[in-house]
């Protein structure tokens, strides 16, 4: 009999959200990058990410000459809004549309709010990189399946906010990056970490270096791709010790990538489980305990006794 709780954790099929996850990635860039623009610089690019809020995805308050201003995605009643503390609110529909007509739109809103931002037009770490005034390839838009992307992160916040509170280390919020479009948590050792080399597509490699500038244990969840096609969390050291992919972990369902260096969990073995809750916390602390052993972290200077 499927619990209660299992039935909170929304099934999430690739193929049936493909179409408008691509789309709603797209937009979440687009709002992504007004808040790089405006936000002041923070360690490893904190700055930039999104945040899952009661009704969908948040940029949070964000200062700007004297005032704040803030976009929420509300997956809910299908609306982006832009509220200003000085100038009002204004509200965009979600529905099927280009990402060229979502930009042009949302542009036009932060004019009338008196918010005059400039960012870089074409999206980051995928490929191709249309810009976005020019895409009208992306316009798919299924609220069920809007609704079930934005609830199934929900569902990962609310666990990856339990795993961080037992580090009393330097630990990240959790936070939404739109690059990827994924939601994740990361730990830190407080040491540096040798220069990263590896690259993303169409991302500056000092980015990838400064946010890679110290050792780190990080976990997340993402929603998939085609080369990739099934939601599922993941799990990654840096730098990576050699035995690091040869740990047992849990559950009896995860396992590792030679090809990502990764271990990784299906959303859909979560989502099944008689308490998905436990299943994924089982995950996040038995990979973080594989990459602590093997990169000898003094745990006891930075977890809660």
């Amino acid at each position: 009999m499927t619990s209660k709780q299992t039935q909170n954790w929304p099934q999430l099929s690739f193929s049936e959200i493909q179409d408008t996850l691509e789309t709603v990635h797209q937009w979440i860039q687009i709002v992504g990058k007004i808040r790089l623009r405006t936000m002041p610089w923070q360690n490893h690019s904190w700055h930039v990410a999104l945040y899952v809020s009661t009704k969908g995805f948040t940029t949070n308050p964000i200062p700007y000459q004297g005032r704040i201003f803030q976009i929420d995605f509300d997956f809910k009643k299908h609306k982006l809004y832009v509220e200003c503390s000085n100038a009002g609110k204004e509200e965009m529909d979600l529905y099927p549309r280009t990402v060229a007509d979502f930009y042009r739109e949302l542009f036009e809103k932060l004019d009338v709010l008196g918010i005059d931002v400039k960012i870089h037009g074409r999206p980051n770490e995928m490929e191709p990189a249309i810009p976005f005034s020019e895409n009208t390839t992306n316009k798919a838009y299924d609220k069920e399946a809007a609704h079930a992307i934005w609830k199934s992160m929900l569902k990962a916040n609310e666990v990856f906010n339990k795993f961080r509170s037992d580090f009393v280390g330097k630990v990240s919020p959790v936070h939404l990056f739109w690059g990827a479009f994924d939601l994740a948590v990361t730990r830190f050792s407080g040491e540096d970490a040798p220069l990263h080399q590896g690259e993303m597509p169409n991302m500056p490699t000092d980015v990838m270096q400064e946010a890679y500038s110290k050792e780190v244990s990080s976990a997340g969840f993402w929603l998939g791709s085609k080369d990739f096609p099934f939601p599922a969390f993941y799990a990654y050291a840096y730098p990576s010790p050699e035995a690091f992919g040869k740990q047992e972990v849990q559950p009896a369902e995860a396992f590792w990538s030679d090809e990502m260096g990764e271990f990784f969990l299906k959303y859909e073995d979560v989502q099944q489980a008689s308490n998905p809750d436990e299943v994924l916390m089982s995950f996040l602390q038995s990979t973080y305990e594989a990459s602590v052993k093997t990169a000898q972290w003094d745990r006891a200077k930075l977890e809660r006794n």
